[in-house]
């Protein structure tokens, strides 16, 4: 009895799994969305039917049809429920939405029916089918059932043929898709009729098919597409839109979705405690919220007051000023006013001079009238250039207030820095790793960063994912001193301002070089012809400048002219260890070897003009060895790779005796692309030296090495050509110079 109450309980605790988002009632006859959300069939043509789709309602042969199926039969959400009529809707002629009436099936532009979900908000493609194109979930529907049967939702299922008022069913019958008493079953499955073979089931308000049926060809599912995420027939199974899918039987799927669904849900099972701890969290985590909440909008208000009392405080003062100007102001009119009031006739400035001019006594007037004419004077002054004392306007004191509320205006929460964009066309690995981002347009500002990286071809351990970090860097670039040589590292960057850390930009995965890098400078004395070579003010960068000379030598080609190899070696030698440099070989040049060489050897071969047509020079060998006489085993004093016209030659000699070998790349005897940089990598104690494509480290060939002596990088050109060595990103260390057979330190 407990096992029973508590299965029941189970059942009506996941009854809000059961109703549909639309109509908020049991599920009936379910439609699976492509989105994977339910919505029942009834409900599903209403929806489209509101947003101006006719005849898309589905299949009607889904519907529930039965002897008696009328209208008061039928589920009571379908005798309340008013379907739109067609001839009210707004029929929306778009692309893809609305009607096109008269189209013919295949048109050039077909229809596509949309249904928005109502469970996840969002504009579900169902094609030009529209439902018809749809599963029915008959797991839901069983489910649906169950639950019914076990909380006894509905009461009691009433014969859906008996005369008012109905008895309750005992019987249903799947073919005839209706419910019926014990006395109506026999009434409509007569003894010695096809009908009589019907085979009785439960009384149940959704009759569903035996199997679950496809809805384009009406042939029973038997296997499942995972490229399309769909239930298939046979006759889906040969259709030309599954040509190169990935279809699997339907027990395959079944078993493996069963063996998923029950290993998960046996996780959860066995994680109750976790489960339950978290909820405490998440239950925290609210009443930290309506805390915070609260406090945030005491803060808000808080400053706005704040900005009020600034705002009043200065009204005040502005108001005083005002006041103070209007006062002098006034002033100065008012004894303007009374001064020209005095020179009214009557008034005592005029009568006392009017007086004073009576006098007759010569020495007296002058005493008087002396004072008075000053006054008189003046008087006459301003009359004639009468002008106000101060102006009436107060233009002055007009506030400019359209900055202020604009800021006010725009007056909002701080914002965290959105996540930054790494810039992949300046951040590379070289001797250090170099890192250079942005921040996306109309994102605020960051104060500062934060770089994480870690290594990802090491060994995971246990617990979470361990991350070094770089705190508080300034701008938008960083530098990532002594990474570890032959790794892979993934970095990733986020900004951060007054109100917090943003987002992490997206993950961008680095490979650091093979070996440790080699910095050199480039040295031509050793090269003939040097006055064809041109190197760079920084001694990083070369050019070949054929001019004259060359051309008039490829023009007596056929009489036999010899063409000189022009060299320039680096001006550091190797002496052990491994080492690696990277160039970039200008895609025009003509014909530029890449590689190294024994110093002395090259020291030997190259005071001499070598003879380019010779037959002991092979250009297109794909190096240069200089040891066809020698024995198989002896290895080659140069190893060098062939770049012309913006192609990479391996030759011949990559699969021959002389021991070239390709790696990880294309077959000997063929042209690949040539890289933006190529790296090459010596390994001086195995004597072999491997050329790589220095952006992806993908090999490209791989070849043996005299490496009994000093060994140098060098470049050779015939014709015009540049190469230009890799930038290191650091300070450059301090080098030993070997060229020439004495040693000195930069």
């Amino acid at each position: 009895m407990a096992a029973k109450r508590g299965t029941k309980t189970s059942m009506k605790n996941m009854e809000k799994e059961l109703l549909c988002p639309v109509c908020q009632e049991m599920y009936k006859q379910p439609l699976v969305l492509p989105c994977t959300h339910n919505v029942c069939q009834t409900c599903a043509r209403e929806v489209l039917g509101q947003q101006g789709y006719v005849g898309h309602g589905g299949d009607p042969s889904s519907e529930p049809t039965s002897p008696a199926s009328t209208p008061s039969t039928r589920s009571p959400r379908l005798s309340r429920r008013t379907l739109p009529k067609p001839d009210r809707l707004d029929r929306l002629l778009k692309s893809g939405f609305g009607t096109y009436p008269g189209r013919k099936r295949g048109a050039l532009h077909p229809q596509v029916i949309v249904f928005p979900c109502p469970a996840c908000q969002g504009d579900v493609e169902l094609g030009e089918r529209g439902l018809a194109g749809l599963f029915r979930n008959l797991t839901l529907e069983r489910v649906v059932e169950r639950y019914r049967q076990s909380v006894s939702v509905g009461g009691a299922i009433l014969c859906q043929l008996c005369k008012p008022p109905p008895l309750e069913a005992t019987k249903g019958c799947t073919e005839c898709r209706a419910t019926f008493c014990n006395e109506c079953f026999k009434l409509f499955h007569p003894w010695g009729t096809q009908k009589a073979q019907h085979e009785p089931t439960l009384p149940t308000l959704s009759f569903r098919p035996k199997g679950l049926m496809c809805p384009d060809h009406k042939e029973e599912v038997t296997h499942y597409c995972k490229t399309c995420q769909r239930l298939v027939c046979q006759l889906c199974r040969v259709r030309r839109t599954h040509s190169g899918h990935k279809i699997t039987p339907v027990l395959s799927a079944y078993q493996a979705l069963k063996d998923k669904l029950t290993k998960s849900l046996t996780y959860i099972l066995g994680n109750q405690d976790t489960v339950q701890t978290q909820i405490c969290e998440l239950e925290e985590t609210v009443r930290h919220t309506e805390v915070s909440g609260q406090q945030a909008k005491e803060e808000v208000s808080q400053l706005v007051r704040g900005l009020g009392a600034v705002l009043e405080e200065k009204r005040a003062s502005l108001l005083q000023a005002i006041e103070e100007c209007q006062q002098e102001r006034l002033a100065r009119l008012s004894a303007q006013l009374q001064e020209h009031r005095s020179l009214l006739d009557g008034s005592g400035l005029v009568g006392y001079a009017q007086e004073v001019l009576k006098e007759t006594d010569q020495p007296c007037f002058v005493q008087a009238a002396k004072q008075l004419h000053n006054r008189i004077a003046r008087a006459t002054e301003a009359l004639q250039m009468f002008r106000p004392a101060a102006s009436s306007s107060f233009r002055h004191c007009q506030l400019d207030v359209g900055r202020e509320m604009k800021l006010l205006t725009e007056l909002n929460f701080l914002r965290v820095p959105e996540a930054p964009v790494i810039d992949t066309q300046r951040t590379f690995a070289y001797d250090q790793i170099f890192l250079c981002w942005r921040l996306p347009p109309h994102s605020p500002p960051a104060w500062h960063y934060t770089i994480e990286f870690r290594r990802t071809d090491v060994p995971a351990q246990p617990g979470p994912t361990r991350w070094q970090r770089r705190e508080e860097v300034r701008g938008t670039s960083a530098l990532l001193e002594n990474p570890d040589t032959g790794s892979v590292y993934v970095l990733r960057v986020r900004g951060c301002n007054k109100a917090g850390y943003g987002e992490y930009s997206e993950d961008v995965h680095l490979h650091t070089p093979p070996a440790p890098v080699l910095h050199f400078f480039l040295d031509g004395r050793w090269g003939t012809s040097r006055e064809r070579l041109t190197i760079s003010k920084d001694q990083r960068a070369v050019r070949s400048v054929p001019g004259l000379p060359l051309l008039l030598a490829a023009e007596r080609l056929l009489t036999g002219c010899h063409l000189s190899v022009d060299v320039v070696l680096g001006d550091v030698a190797v002496t052990q260890g491994r080492s690696y440099w990277a160039c970039a070989v200008d895609p025009a040049s003509y014909l530029v070897k890449v590689g190294v060489g024994l110093e002395s050897k090259l020291q030997e071969s190259f005071q001499g003009a070598p003879d380019v047509i010779s037959p002991r020079y092979d250009p297109d060998s794909g190096h240069d060895s200089g040891a066809e006489d020698a024995t198989v085993e002896a290895s080659p004093p140069f190893a060098f790779l062939t770049i012309g016209m913006g192609k990479i030659l391996l030759g011949s000699g990559a699969s021959s005796g002389a021991g070239l070998t390709g790696r990880d790349g294309p077959a000997a005897g063929c042209t690949v692309p040539l890289p933006p940089r190529l790296g090459i990598c010596l390994d001086y104690e195995r004597g072999r030296v491997s050329f790589l494509d220095a952006v992806s480290f993908r090999g490209l060939l791989e070849c043996p090495l005299d490496c009994s002596g000093p060994v140098c990088p060098a470049f050779c050109f015939i014709g015009g050509g540049a190469v230009q060595l890799q930038e290191p990103v650091g300070t450059k260390p301090e080098r030993k110079v070997t060229i020439g057979g004495f040693a000195k330190l930069d």
